[in-house]
């Protein structure tokens, strides 16, 4: 009988995009290879640990959930170990209610994803102009040391 379970692990953020795709696809080939079924996979991105981990202050974060007989979850877990692009990783069982949860999250974000994406509006202002001050200058008469110079 397959049970269902979630899986999280955290990849070394030194991969290039590329690489972080064979690793994913490698556990995703693992779990189809030894008889499971993969239901949901979510890539949740780089993120900042909250304690370092190796010396390492980020890392990829990744969710894969699966259907897959409960021994499956040893070799699993072995393949995380030996691998040396994983920093930490976490398998949980699901149960009836972390079932409905995982289903209603999975539908809220394609509900978001289908959604059309409004833009946002943007009201030009007019550039306000300021008036500039009007300045009554009146022309000085001349003083009588300036009368002198010019003389």
């Amino acid at each position: 009988m397959l049970k269902q379970y979630e899986t999280v692990f955290i990849a070394t953020p030194v991969l290039s995009e590329n690489q972080m795709k064979e690793a994913v696809a490698k556990y995703v080939n693992l779990i189809k290879d030894n008889g499971g079924e993969v239901v949901y996979e979510e890539d949740w991105g780089l993120k900042t640990l909250a304690y370092p981990i190796q010396y390492k202050t980020s890392g990829f974060y990744y969710l894969i959930q699966f259907a897959a007989d409960p021994s499956f979850v040893d070799v699993l877990e072995t393949q995380y170990h030996r691998d040396e692009r994983i920093l930490r990783f976490l398998t949980v069982a699901l149960d009836k209610d972390a079932l409905a949860y995982a289903e209603k999250r999975r539908s809220n974000r394609k509900a978001k994803a289908e959604a059309p994406k409004e833009e946002p509006v943007v009201v030009k202002e007019e550039p306000v102009v300021e008036a500039e001050p009007e300045v009554n200058v009146e022309p000085e008469e001349p003083s009588a040391e300036a009368e002198q110079d010019q003389e």
